[in-house]
């Protein structure tokens, strides 16, 4: 994968490629702890640097709900879009429903080129929803 993007295959690399494909819409931080059980000594700066060239090789996607730290997931190409919990902040993945990339046809375009579209849904999670219920 990382050899395809045109990357050095390094150890902080390879770890935290694996720690976001383990934990899917994880933080930076939880990403630094995830590395460190296997890499103790990498700097919080390394990860970093890695998360970046990651996103910039197109291997990892960086979203960022309003109100939220940027977070890091391994699916990537799809336009795929994200649903919020407004209150413990879980997030999970929704695919597009309806028609091709970018799933939505803007009203007016300005005269750009649109490739990609960015939908954020917001609600409760189930285990929010039955709480407030009780």
């Amino acid at each position: 994968m990382l050899r395809g993007a045109a990357l050095r295959v390094t150890r902080p690399r390879v770890a935290v490629l694996d720690a976001v494909h383990a934990h899917p819409h994880a933080d930076t931080d939880a990403i630094i702890g995830a590395v460190r059980r296997d890499l103790p000594g990498v700097s919080r700066q390394a990860v970093y640097d890695v998360l970046h060239a990651l996103t910039g090789a197109g291997l990892v996607r960086r979203i960022e709900p309003a109100g939220s730290v940027a977070r890091y997931e391994s699916r990537v190409g799809d336009n795929h879009h994200h649903v919020v919990c407004r209150s413990c902040g879980a997030i999970a993945d929704v695919d597009c429903v309806v028609g091709e990339v970018p799933c939505l046809t803007a009203s007016e375009d300005s005269g750009f080129s649109i490739d990609e579209a960015e939908v954020t849904y917001w609600g409760l999670c189930p285990d929010c929803s039955t709480a407030g219920n009780s």
